[in-house]
Protein backbone atom coordinates (compact mmCIF):
# COMPACT_ATOMS: atom_id res chain seq x y z
CA UNK A 1 0.00 0.00 0.00
CA UNK A 2 1.57 3.37 -0.99
CA UNK A 3 0.67 6.98 -0.73
CA UNK A 4 0.22 8.34 -3.64
CA UNK A 5 2.04 11.73 -4.28
CA UNK A 6 0.51 13.44 -7.64
CA UNK A 7 2.08 16.38 -9.07
CA UNK A 8 0.46 18.72 -11.60
CA UNK A 9 2.85 20.39 -13.80
CA UNK A 10 6.62 20.22 -14.79
CA UNK A 11 7.99 23.31 -15.17
CA UNK A 12 10.53 24.64 -12.35
CA UNK A 13 8.61 24.24 -9.73
CA UNK A 14 6.83 21.41 -10.58
CA UNK A 15 9.62 19.58 -11.56
CA UNK A 16 12.16 20.62 -8.55
CA UNK A 17 9.16 19.28 -6.01
CA UNK A 18 9.07 16.11 -7.72
CA UNK A 19 12.71 15.40 -7.57
CA UNK A 20 12.94 16.13 -4.39
CA UNK A 21 10.03 14.06 -3.32
CA UNK A 22 11.50 11.11 -4.90
CA UNK A 23 15.46 11.99 -3.48
CA UNK A 24 13.96 12.04 0.31
CA UNK A 25 10.67 9.13 0.47
CA UNK A 26 10.94 5.95 -0.09
CA UNK A 27 9.56 4.22 -3.26
CA UNK A 28 8.21 1.31 -1.31
CA UNK A 29 5.96 3.77 0.80
CA UNK A 30 5.06 6.60 -1.68
CA UNK A 31 4.20 6.27 -5.42
CA UNK A 32 4.48 9.81 -7.42
CA UNK A 33 2.83 10.63 -10.32
CA UNK A 34 3.67 13.47 -12.38
CA UNK A 35 1.52 15.23 -14.86
CA UNK A 36 2.83 17.62 -17.42
CA UNK A 37 0.87 18.55 -20.89
CA UNK A 38 4.73 18.48 -23.05
CA UNK A 39 7.29 15.52 -22.79
CA UNK A 40 9.90 18.14 -22.09
CA UNK A 41 10.72 20.45 -19.75
CA UNK A 42 10.53 24.05 -20.88
CA UNK A 43 12.93 27.00 -19.50
CA UNK A 44 10.39 29.59 -19.71
CA UNK A 45 13.01 32.58 -19.18
CA UNK A 46 14.68 31.48 -22.46
CA UNK A 47 11.42 31.59 -24.47
CA UNK A 48 12.49 34.90 -25.85
CA UNK A 49 16.19 33.65 -26.93
CA UNK A 50 13.71 30.60 -28.78
CA UNK A 51 11.65 33.36 -30.55
CA UNK A 52 14.93 34.71 -32.32
CA UNK A 53 15.97 31.51 -33.28
CA UNK A 54 18.59 30.10 -30.88
CA UNK A 55 18.53 26.71 -30.26
CA UNK A 56 17.64 25.34 -26.74
CA UNK A 57 19.15 22.28 -25.35
CA UNK A 58 16.70 19.22 -25.28
CA UNK A 59 15.49 18.43 -21.70
CA UNK A 60 13.47 15.21 -22.16
CA UNK A 61 11.02 14.83 -18.60
CA UNK A 62 11.37 11.11 -19.38
CA UNK A 63 15.22 11.31 -19.19
CA UNK A 64 15.17 13.35 -16.62
CA UNK A 65 13.39 10.98 -14.54
CA UNK A 66 14.59 7.75 -15.62
CA UNK A 67 15.47 5.53 -12.68
CA UNK A 68 13.78 8.21 -10.32
CA UNK A 69 10.84 5.88 -9.59
CA UNK A 70 8.64 9.00 -10.65
CA UNK A 71 5.82 8.01 -13.19
CA UNK A 72 5.46 10.76 -15.94
CA UNK A 73 2.35 11.45 -17.69
CA UNK A 74 2.52 13.30 -20.78
CA UNK A 75 -1.18 15.01 -20.53
CA UNK A 76 -3.54 18.10 -20.35
CA UNK A 77 -4.82 18.34 -16.46
CA UNK A 78 -8.85 19.58 -17.62
CA UNK A 79 -9.80 19.59 -14.04
CA UNK A 80 -9.56 19.02 -10.43
CA UNK A 81 -12.20 17.74 -7.62
CA UNK A 82 -10.32 18.96 -4.11
CA UNK A 83 -13.29 17.16 -2.24
CA UNK A 84 -13.24 13.66 -3.60
CA UNK A 85 -9.20 13.69 -4.51
CA UNK A 86 -9.34 13.32 -7.86
CA UNK A 87 -7.60 14.87 -11.50
CA UNK A 88 -9.48 14.48 -14.84
CA UNK A 89 -7.09 14.07 -17.85
CA UNK A 90 -7.68 15.19 -20.85
CA UNK A 91 -6.12 11.45 -22.45
CA UNK A 92 -8.43 9.13 -20.20
CA UNK A 93 -11.85 9.06 -19.08
CA UNK A 94 -10.49 7.50 -16.02
CA UNK A 95 -9.87 9.77 -12.88
CA UNK A 96 -6.32 10.35 -11.44
CA UNK A 97 -6.63 9.61 -7.65
CA UNK A 98 -4.23 11.08 -5.28
CA UNK A 99 -3.29 11.11 -1.09
CA UNK A 100 -1.15 14.69 -1.37
CA UNK A 101 -1.75 17.17 -4.73
CA UNK A 102 1.57 19.36 -5.66
CA UNK A 103 -0.67 21.91 -7.41
CA UNK A 104 2.33 23.73 -9.86
CA UNK A 105 0.21 24.39 -13.26
CA UNK A 106 1.82 27.93 -13.17
CA UNK A 107 0.59 30.52 -15.36
CA UNK A 108 -0.08 31.60 -18.75
CA UNK A 109 -0.11 35.29 -21.15
CA UNK A 110 -2.91 37.80 -19.94
CA UNK A 111 -4.09 40.34 -22.49
CA UNK A 112 -6.43 42.27 -20.01
CA UNK A 113 -9.32 41.62 -22.08
CA UNK A 114 -7.61 44.68 -24.39
CA UNK A 115 -9.35 44.05 -27.77
CA UNK A 116 -7.74 42.15 -30.66
CA UNK A 117 -4.57 41.27 -28.49
CA UNK A 118 -5.85 37.45 -28.23
CA UNK A 119 -6.03 37.78 -32.02
CA UNK A 120 -3.71 40.07 -33.30
CA UNK A 121 -0.97 39.79 -31.16
CA UNK A 122 2.03 37.06 -30.22
CA UNK A 123 3.00 35.89 -26.65
CA UNK A 124 6.19 34.51 -25.36
CA UNK A 125 5.12 32.54 -22.49
CA UNK A 126 4.91 29.40 -23.65
CA UNK A 127 7.51 27.58 -25.68
CA UNK A 128 4.64 26.91 -28.57
CA UNK A 129 4.13 30.65 -28.67
CA UNK A 130 7.68 31.26 -28.91
CA UNK A 131 8.01 29.01 -31.66
CA UNK A 132 4.86 30.81 -33.72
CA UNK A 133 6.80 34.41 -33.22
CA UNK A 134 9.77 32.65 -34.40
CA UNK A 135 8.33 31.82 -37.35
CA UNK A 136 6.48 34.81 -38.14
CA UNK A 137 10.08 37.14 -37.07
CA UNK A 138 12.22 34.99 -39.35
CA UNK A 139 9.78 36.13 -42.44
CA UNK A 140 9.73 39.47 -41.30
CA UNK A 141 11.77 41.77 -44.10
CA UNK A 142 14.01 44.53 -42.86
CA UNK A 143 13.16 47.95 -42.12
CA UNK A 144 9.68 46.26 -40.78
CA UNK A 145 8.43 47.14 -37.12
CA UNK A 146 7.93 45.06 -34.15
CA UNK A 147 5.74 46.44 -31.31
CA UNK A 148 6.69 44.91 -27.75
CA UNK A 149 3.86 45.76 -25.25
CA UNK A 150 5.06 45.59 -21.82
CA UNK A 151 8.19 46.86 -19.68
CA UNK A 152 8.50 44.59 -17.23
CA UNK A 153 10.89 42.02 -17.36
CA UNK A 154 9.89 39.75 -19.94
CA UNK A 155 9.16 42.87 -21.98
CA UNK A 156 12.71 44.25 -21.57
CA UNK A 157 14.11 40.94 -22.45
CA UNK A 158 12.75 40.85 -25.38
CA UNK A 159 12.92 43.62 -27.01
CA UNK A 160 16.58 43.62 -26.33
CA UNK A 161 16.99 40.24 -27.80
CA UNK A 162 14.97 40.92 -30.62
CA UNK A 163 16.96 44.20 -31.42
CA UNK A 164 20.46 42.31 -30.75
CA UNK A 165 19.06 39.19 -32.96
CA UNK A 166 17.71 41.38 -35.73
CA UNK A 167 19.26 44.76 -35.99
CA UNK A 168 17.44 45.21 -39.23
CA UNK A 169 13.88 45.37 -38.00
CA UNK A 170 12.72 48.70 -36.09
CA UNK A 171 12.09 47.19 -32.40
CA UNK A 172 10.26 49.28 -30.05
CA UNK A 173 8.67 49.20 -26.42
CA UNK A 174 5.60 50.04 -25.30
CA UNK A 175 5.53 50.89 -21.65
CA UNK A 176 2.15 51.83 -19.20
CA UNK A 177 5.21 53.01 -16.98
CA UNK A 178 8.63 54.20 -16.93
CA UNK A 179 11.48 52.37 -18.45
CA UNK A 180 12.82 50.22 -15.71
CA UNK A 181 11.44 52.70 -12.94
CA UNK A 182 11.63 50.47 -10.55
CA UNK A 183 15.51 49.65 -10.63
CA UNK A 184 17.96 52.08 -9.19
CA UNK A 185 18.84 55.24 -11.12
CA UNK A 186 22.60 53.95 -11.98
CA UNK A 187 20.43 50.74 -13.47
CA UNK A 188 18.00 52.80 -14.98
CA UNK A 189 20.03 54.44 -17.15
CA UNK A 190 21.93 51.69 -18.01
CA UNK A 191 18.87 50.07 -19.24
CA UNK A 192 18.70 53.48 -21.50
CA UNK A 193 22.42 53.38 -22.90
CA UNK A 194 21.45 49.40 -23.67
CA UNK A 195 18.28 50.24 -25.74
CA UNK A 196 20.02 53.11 -27.45
CA UNK A 197 22.75 51.39 -28.64
CA UNK A 198 20.48 48.86 -30.00
CA UNK A 199 17.75 50.91 -31.65
CA UNK A 200 14.71 50.36 -30.12
CA UNK A 201 12.47 53.15 -29.89
CA UNK A 202 10.94 53.51 -26.31
CA UNK A 203 7.03 54.79 -25.69
CA UNK A 204 6.98 55.34 -21.67
CA UNK A 205 3.75 55.76 -20.21
CA UNK A 206 1.49 54.29 -22.97
CA UNK A 207 -1.43 52.62 -22.66
CA UNK A 208 -2.44 50.10 -25.36
CA UNK A 209 -6.72 50.40 -26.37
CA UNK A 210 -6.51 47.29 -29.05
CA UNK A 211 -4.17 45.93 -30.98
CA UNK A 212 -5.14 45.49 -34.95
CA UNK A 213 -3.37 43.44 -37.58
CA UNK A 214 -0.44 45.26 -38.63
CA UNK A 215 -1.00 48.38 -35.74
CA UNK A 216 -1.27 48.99 -32.26
CA UNK A 217 -3.56 51.82 -31.03
CA UNK A 218 -2.93 53.85 -27.80
CA UNK A 219 -5.13 55.24 -25.83
CA UNK A 220 -5.04 58.44 -27.04
CA UNK A 221 -5.80 57.66 -30.83
CA UNK A 222 -2.22 57.34 -32.05
CA UNK A 223 -1.57 54.29 -34.34
CA UNK A 224 1.29 52.28 -34.66
CA UNK A 225 2.59 50.27 -37.47
CA UNK A 226 3.52 47.03 -36.08
CA UNK A 227 4.48 43.57 -38.21
CA UNK A 228 4.62 41.81 -35.31
CA UNK A 229 3.24 42.90 -31.99
CA UNK A 230 4.42 40.84 -28.55
CA UNK A 231 2.28 41.08 -25.77
CA UNK A 232 4.30 40.76 -22.29
CA UNK A 233 1.90 42.80 -20.11
CA UNK A 234 1.37 40.69 -17.23
CA UNK A 235 0.57 36.91 -16.50
CA UNK A 236 -2.58 34.90 -15.55
CA UNK A 237 -2.71 31.66 -13.72
CA UNK A 238 -4.28 28.30 -14.79
CA UNK A 239 -8.26 28.89 -14.55
CA UNK A 240 -8.31 25.41 -12.93
CA UNK A 241 -8.28 25.96 -9.46
CA UNK A 242 -10.59 28.81 -9.41
CA UNK A 243 -12.92 26.29 -10.43
CA UNK A 244 -12.69 24.21 -7.41
CA UNK A 245 -12.95 24.68 -3.74
CA UNK A 246 -9.84 25.79 -2.60
CA UNK A 247 -9.61 28.91 -1.60
CA UNK A 248 -8.22 31.20 -4.40
CA UNK A 249 -7.66 35.14 -4.41
CA UNK A 250 -9.75 37.07 -7.17
CA UNK A 251 -6.89 36.39 -9.84
CA UNK A 252 -7.36 32.61 -8.97
CA UNK A 253 -4.54 32.09 -7.06
CA UNK A 254 -4.04 29.39 -3.92
CA UNK A 255 -4.31 30.68 -1.09
CA UNK A 256 -1.30 28.84 0.86
CA UNK A 257 0.27 28.51 4.37
CA UNK A 258 4.22 29.44 5.31
CA UNK A 259 4.36 25.55 3.90
CA UNK A 260 2.30 25.72 0.58
CA UNK A 261 0.14 23.74 1.95
CA UNK A 262 -3.57 25.22 1.26
CA UNK A 263 -5.57 26.83 3.70
CA UNK A 264 -8.97 25.19 3.12
CA UNK A 265 -7.40 21.85 1.89
CA UNK A 266 -4.00 20.78 3.77
CA UNK A 267 -3.24 17.57 1.24
CA UNK A 268 -3.18 20.31 -1.18
CA UNK A 269 0.57 22.01 -1.87
CA UNK A 270 0.81 24.65 -4.31
CA UNK A 271 3.55 26.53 -5.81
CA UNK A 272 5.28 28.44 -8.09
CA UNK A 273 2.82 31.40 -9.85
CA UNK A 274 -0.02 29.33 -8.77
CA UNK A 275 -0.02 30.18 -5.15
CA UNK A 276 -0.60 33.33 -3.47
CA UNK A 277 1.96 33.26 -0.71
CA UNK A 278 3.52 35.06 1.99
CA UNK A 279 6.93 35.68 2.09
CA UNK A 280 9.49 35.67 5.44
CA UNK A 281 8.90 39.71 5.97
CA UNK A 282 5.00 39.05 5.85
CA UNK A 283 4.46 40.54 2.19
CA UNK A 284 3.09 38.88 -0.83
CA UNK A 285 5.78 36.98 -3.22
CA UNK A 286 5.50 37.49 -6.85
CA UNK A 287 5.58 35.46 -9.83
CA UNK A 288 9.13 34.48 -10.45
CA UNK A 289 10.96 31.77 -11.23
CA UNK A 290 13.23 33.19 -7.71
CA UNK A 291 9.65 32.98 -5.81
CA UNK A 292 8.43 29.58 -7.40
CA UNK A 293 12.28 27.34 -6.71
CA UNK A 294 12.34 28.03 -2.71
CA UNK A 295 8.44 27.30 -2.63
CA UNK A 296 9.26 24.01 -4.26
CA UNK A 297 11.56 23.19 -1.48
CA UNK A 298 9.55 24.04 1.07
CA UNK A 299 6.48 22.36 -0.13
CA UNK A 300 8.84 19.71 -0.84
CA UNK A 301 10.18 19.23 2.90
CA UNK A 302 6.74 20.07 4.44
CA UNK A 303 5.80 17.03 2.25
CA UNK A 304 7.99 14.92 3.89
CA UNK A 305 8.08 15.95 7.48
CA UNK A 306 4.68 15.97 7.44
CA UNK A 307 4.67 11.61 5.92
CA UNK A 308 7.69 10.40 8.06
CA UNK A 309 8.29 13.16 11.45
CA UNK A 310 11.40 14.44 10.11
CA UNK A 311 12.68 17.36 11.11
CA UNK A 312 11.62 20.51 8.67
CA UNK A 313 13.92 23.34 7.68
CA UNK A 314 12.27 26.38 6.06
CA UNK A 315 13.81 27.77 2.23
CA UNK A 316 14.56 31.63 2.51
CA UNK A 317 11.09 32.91 1.12
CA UNK A 318 12.79 35.80 0.78
CA UNK A 319 14.60 37.54 -2.53
CA UNK A 320 18.26 39.05 -3.00
CA UNK A 321 18.54 40.31 -6.90
CA UNK A 322 16.29 40.75 -10.24
CA UNK A 323 18.06 39.66 -13.06
CA UNK A 324 18.07 40.94 -16.35
CA UNK A 325 19.55 39.36 -19.68
CA UNK A 326 19.60 42.47 -22.31
CA UNK A 327 20.83 40.50 -25.44
CA UNK A 328 23.52 38.30 -25.10
CA UNK A 329 26.40 40.79 -24.29
CA UNK A 330 24.86 42.75 -21.81
CA UNK A 331 22.76 42.26 -18.49
CA UNK A 332 21.74 44.08 -15.68
CA UNK A 333 21.52 42.65 -11.79
CA UNK A 334 19.81 44.49 -9.45
CA UNK A 335 19.96 44.02 -5.48
CA UNK A 336 16.95 44.46 -3.61
CA UNK A 337 15.82 43.65 0.08
CA UNK A 338 14.31 40.52 1.52
CA UNK A 339 10.52 41.79 0.84
CA UNK A 340 11.94 43.56 -2.99
CA UNK A 341 13.08 46.86 -2.68
CA UNK A 342 15.37 48.08 -4.76
CA UNK A 343 18.85 48.59 -2.94
CA UNK A 344 21.37 51.57 -4.64
CA UNK A 345 23.87 48.46 -5.74
CA UNK A 346 23.40 46.94 -9.38
CA UNK A 347 25.93 44.82 -11.50
CA UNK A 348 25.48 46.03 -14.89
CA UNK A 349 27.10 45.22 -18.62
CA UNK A 350 29.01 41.79 -19.57
CA UNK A 351 29.82 40.64 -16.04
CA UNK A 352 25.69 41.07 -15.59
CA UNK A 353 24.98 38.98 -18.81
CA UNK A 354 27.53 36.21 -17.52
CA UNK A 355 25.79 36.43 -14.37
CA UNK A 356 22.18 36.02 -15.34
CA UNK A 357 23.12 33.19 -17.84
CA UNK A 358 24.73 31.10 -14.77
CA UNK A 359 21.43 31.81 -12.83
CA UNK A 360 19.91 30.20 -16.04
CA UNK A 361 22.33 27.51 -16.61
CA UNK A 362 22.13 26.56 -12.98
CA UNK A 363 18.31 26.68 -12.34
CA UNK A 364 17.79 24.51 -15.17
CA UNK A 365 20.58 22.28 -14.14
CA UNK A 366 18.46 21.86 -10.88
CA UNK A 367 15.55 21.03 -12.28
CA UNK A 368 16.90 18.46 -14.59
CA UNK A 369 19.39 16.56 -12.02
CA UNK A 370 16.10 15.50 -9.60
CA UNK A 371 18.05 12.82 -8.05
CA UNK A 372 22.06 14.38 -6.93
CA UNK A 373 22.90 14.10 -3.60
CA UNK A 374 20.71 10.71 -3.34
CA UNK A 375 21.03 9.68 -0.23
CA UNK A 376 22.04 6.12 0.52
CA UNK A 377 18.68 5.49 2.88
CA UNK A 378 15.36 7.05 1.82
CA UNK A 379 12.72 7.76 4.47
CA UNK A 380 9.99 5.43 5.30
CA UNK A 381 6.54 6.87 5.67
CA UNK A 382 6.22 6.44 9.11
CA UNK A 383 2.63 8.02 9.96
CA UNK A 384 -0.21 9.22 7.71
CA UNK A 385 -2.48 12.06 8.06
CA UNK A 386 -5.67 10.96 9.67
CA UNK A 387 -7.61 12.51 6.85
CA UNK A 388 -5.58 10.95 4.04
CA UNK A 389 -6.82 7.86 2.05
CA UNK A 390 -4.51 5.40 1.20
CA UNK A 391 -4.20 3.46 -2.10
CA UNK A 392 -2.81 0.31 -3.77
Amino acid sequence: MKHHIVVLGAGYTGAIAAGRLARRLHPGDVRITLVNAEPDFVERVRMHQLATGQELTPRPLDAMFAGTGVELRVTRVTGVDVDRKTVTLADSADELTYDTLVYALGSRWNDHGVPGAAEDAHQIASRAGALELREHLAGLAAGQPVTVVGGGLTGIEAATEFAEARPDLKVSLVASGGLGDWVSPKAQAHLRKVFAGLGITVREHTEIARVEPGAVVTRDGTVLPSAATVWTAGFAVHPIAAATSLETTATGQIVVDDLMASVSHPDVYAVGDAAYAMGDTGKPLRMSCATGTPAAWQASGAIVARLTGAKRRNAPLRYFNQCISLGRKEGLIQYVTADDQTLSFSLRGRAAAVYKELVCKSAAWGVTNPMLGLPTRRRRVTRLPAADSVIM
